[in-house]
């Protein structure tokens, strides 16, 4: 199977950006597709869509204003498989989709994410101050992935922060 993927439109709500897909994501060619990921319902929870989506319903959110899009195309079990190289040139490729694109919100799924494309360290969840792209707001959300220990309620919470940026 090839690279899954994104969706993408010009001045979108929000762009979701992962570390990279799933094994499962792969297989499928949907965004978090893995059963253990929590990304539908933390940002069905969050108040983020007006009802539960499954992963093979990706495509159907784009309507909404959300894409999706991944900073390494390559899938892997974990993101500690991913090498700096990949990294390096995801990085250089995510920037110039977020200014094309030019999405209201730049939303990290996972503090990583984020850490890799701005090359900050030491970030909190929520809004980003002085951002890579001017003029788009960064968000730094927890990765849903199974592997991560948080709790969905505390996900949710800091999901629910993107609702401010959504104009109903």
């Amino acid at each position: 199977m090839g690279p899954i993927t994104d969706h993408l439109s010009k001045d979108l709500l929000i762009l979701f950006i992962g570390y990279n897909p799933s094994i499962r994501s792969w297989e499928t060619g949907h965004h978090y597709a893995n059963p253990t990921n929590r990304f539908w319902k933390a940002i069905y929870l969050a108040g983020l869509t007006p009802r539960l989506y499954r992963p093979e319903e990706d495509s159907e959110v784009l309507r909404l204003g959300y894409g999706f899009t991944n900073i390494v195309a390559r899938p892997t079990i974990a993101a500690d498989e991913i090498s700096k190289e990949e990294y390096r040139a995801g990085r250089v490729e995510l920037r110039h989709k977020i200014e094309q694109y030019r999405p209201k919100v730049a939303c990290f799924v996972g503090k990583g994410v984020y850490e890799q494309y701005s090359g900050k360290r030491k970030i909190g969840w929520g809004q980003q101050l002085d951002p890579v792209t001017p003029g788009v707001v960064e968000f730094v959300c927890p990765s849903t992935s199974g592997l991560v220990r948080m709790k969905l309620d505390e996900m949710v919470g800091i999901f629910s922060g993107l609702t401010a940026f959504i104009v109903k």
